[in-house]
């Protein structure tokens, strides 16, 4: 999967990942391989990626919105 994490200012990430763990306004949730297509808005709180190579990365942003669609994640991030 493709991952862009972006705010306003720039491109904060951008890579292949096998799992993204985001906060959701409902709850936090995971989107993986082939996850259906999904809108939704985020909360302040952790971004969980981990990368194809097995890396973890974190990152804190302020609330946002994310899209899945095809494999592809975009998450828009008022700042990070």
């Amino acid at each position: 999967m493709l991952l862009e994490i972006i705010t306003p200012d720039k491109k904060v990430y951008s890579g292949k990942v096998k799992l993204v763990q985001l906060p959701g306004s409902k709850g936090s949730f995971e989107i993986l391989n082939h996850h259906a297509p999904i809108i939704s808005i985020l909360d302040k709180g952790r971004i969980k990626v981990e990368e194809e190579s097995g890396q973890v990365l974190f990152f804190e942003i302020d609330g946002g919105v994310v899209e899945n669609k095809d494999n592809k994640i975009i998450v828009l991030a008022e700042s990070v």
